[in-house]
């Protein structure tokens, strides 16, 4: 199915402008010349965001650069302006923000940075872990009903994650990363997915990115189809893009007037056949005979339990592929699958995340060449169990909780260590498996904490506020008073001298041990794993005290507190009057 987003006269070539404000070297007047050089050449599609800028003081920059330029150029009336929102600029980083009152308030400010320019599609940035899906989706759904915009969609998403946008917004395009060195949205079965539906896909970095774009000149089989045309490996591969299917339009981040120009000659070149062959990613030679083999792949977020499953199939004869272990990449990994199953290995165990369906599609493809089948082993672990384990492993490694910087120099280093919100952006690409994908089976495994029960002794936590309500002393009696006890809370730039009162009060009423744990860490995306109510203080006190966390019990006084204890299977008391 065809696209009807664009005319049949328009090009399948549009203008990405984002670097036309965030660059170190950008140039107003050089970027007004590109965006009226891709005007002349017939391009009207131009992509932009209210996030494209140097920071967070610069929010609306680039949509204002392109409607200034736009105007200039009289191409104000028929341009189609594609902007996104629902991110921020935080530290001059990119932080999804998926709340409601966040899209609206996003798409408000284009428009009036757009400065009476129509927006033709307006896009939710990326998803944000930290909201529900469902409700940036209808966040969308309402900028649309409303008529703030003509169209609305998707950008940084999976098939999945489409599939359930579907339900509750009339998405017409979804942009991301696609290239003839980055076909993740064709193995996933993303791009198939929108052409069945007839959803534009918006392929930004068509050329790979800033690095790989200047490499295409190297590429072998890319060089011959340029010069067998008479003209650039870029072009050839933005033709090769437009050949992938009818309803994707590139979107090349030109900051020059000729590259504008010359993006937009790719629109007209054809793909030959002779080119395809040469072109077609990743090429396989035929096997030199097929195998009986069978590979078992255990995928799952960060934490998920991989680790314990994989060991229990090597005992029962796998040979197990690990990229932790290996120190290599999942495309190493799959490379070593296709040597050992070209070898005849008959049991093959490959235990790593493979969030996507891109990233399956590597192994599904190469043991279909080799004539084995593929069972596939989900581990849904929720993610405040995932967390607890991750939590565990890192105490494990480094003795103690680190801390931000020592966090963040772990996860340099050390395979499997990463802060919160790494392991949360993993929820966010999780694509659950489907027997569509070419599995021969695909099995649900749940969640079961082992070696946590009558074994560990109990312990208290109390949440430091909860020593302020009325009814914390008769909290208390329902704890055993001999116990470990443990005072904690959340003061951002505070030290752990803030709780002594606190412990001093609960030494008058308490036999057992009484210690303090402080997160002292500021606000926003969390850096560390102290802050309740992620696990790290409940976790780091049971294990230094031989403590299950089952029997653990969390006197506390609000939302956050009833969070972390059932996240510990553990009893939480409210201290009320």
């Amino acid at each position: 199915m065809t696209s009807d987003w664009l005319s049949a006269s328009e090009l399948r070539i549009g203008l990405g402008c984002m670097r036309l404000s965030t660059d170190a070297d950008r140039d107003p007047e050089r970027a007004g010349a590109t965006i009226a050089a891709a005007v002349a050449a017939g391009i009207t599609v131009f992509d932009t965001a209210r996030a494209y800028g140097r920071d967070a003081t610069e929010l609306g920059h680039n949509e204002r650069l392109l409607a200034g330029a736009l105007r200039r150029s009289g191409a104000a009336d028929i341009a189609r302006v594609v902007t996104k929102g629902g991110m921020t600029r935080q530290g001059g980083g990119w932080v999804p923000d998926g709340r409601a009152k966040a899209i609206r308030g996003d798409c408000e400010a284009s428009l009036a940075a757009l400065d009476g320019l129509a927006i033709d599609t307006y896009l939710l940035h990326a998803p944000d872990p930290r909201t529900p899906w469902a409700t940036s989706v209808r966040a969308l759904a309402r900028l649309h009903a409303e008529g703030l915009v003509r169209r609305v969609g998707l950008s940084n998403v999976n098939r999945h994650q489409l599939d359930a946008a579907l339900e509750l917004a009339p998405i017409t395009a979804v942009e991301v990363a696609l290239s003839i060195v980055d076909d993740g949205p064709l193995r996933g079965g993303l791009v198939q997915r929108c052409a069945e539906l007839g959803i534009t896909l918006i392929a930004h970095s068509p050329l790979g990115g800033v690095r790989r774009a200047a490499t295409l000149g190297r590429r072998e089989p890319l060089a011959r189809a340029a010069a067998r045309h008479g003209t650039e490996p870029a072009e050839v591969a933005l033709a090769w893009l437009l050949s992938v299917s009818p309803t994707v339009v590139a979107i090349p981040g030109a900051r020059r007037p000729e590259t504008a120009r010359a993006a937009a000659r790719a629109a007209a070149l054809s793909v030959t056949d002779e080119d395809q062959a040469e072109l077609r990613p990743r090429p396989r030679a035929a096997p030199a005979r097929p195998t009986a083999g069978e590979v078992v792949m255990v995928m799952g977020i960060p934490g998920a339990g991989k680790t314990r499953l994989a060991q229990e199939y090597v005992a029962r004869g796998y040979e197990r592929l690990n990229r932790d272990e290996r120190r290599g990449s999942l495309r190493e990994v799959v490379g070593t699958l296709d040597e050992r199953l070209g070898a005849g290995a008959p049991r093959i165990l490959l235990d790593n995340t493979y969030l996507t369906r891109a990233a399956r599609n590597d192994v599904v493809e190469t043991a279909t060449h080799h004539g084995a089948a593929v069972r596939c082993l989900w581990l849904s672990t929720p993610l405040a169990q995932a967390q607890i384990n991750l939590v565990t492993r890192l105490i494990a490694l480094h003795g103690s909780l680190p801390m931000p910087d020592e966090l963040r120099a772990l996860a340099r280093t050390t395979e499997g260590v990463m802060a919160p919100t790494s392991q949360m952006r993993t929820v966010r690409e999780l694509e659950p498996p489907a027997l569509d994908e070419g599995f021969a089976e695909v099995q649900e495994v749940a969640f079961t904490r082992a070696g946590d029960g009558e074994a560990g002794r109990s312990g208290v936590l109390v949440a430091a506020p909860a020593l302020d309500q009325p009814g914390w002393e008769a909290a208390l009696t329902e704890a055993d008073p001999a116990a470990p006890h443990l005072v904690f809370d959340w003061r951002p730039d505070e030290g752990p001298d803030a709780l002594d009162p606190a412990v001093a009060r609960l030494r008058d009423v308490v036999s057992g041990d009484v210690s303090r744990a402080l997160c002292p860490h500021g606000g926003g995306p969390p850096t560390c794993w102290c802050r309740p109510p992620l696990p790290g203080l409940a976790v780091a006190f049971a294990a230094s005290h031989e403590l299950a966390l089952s029997r653990l019990i969390v006197i506390g006084s609000g939302p956050a507190h009833r969070t972390l204890a059932n996240a510990l299977g553990a009893r939480h008391i409210l201290a009320v009057a």
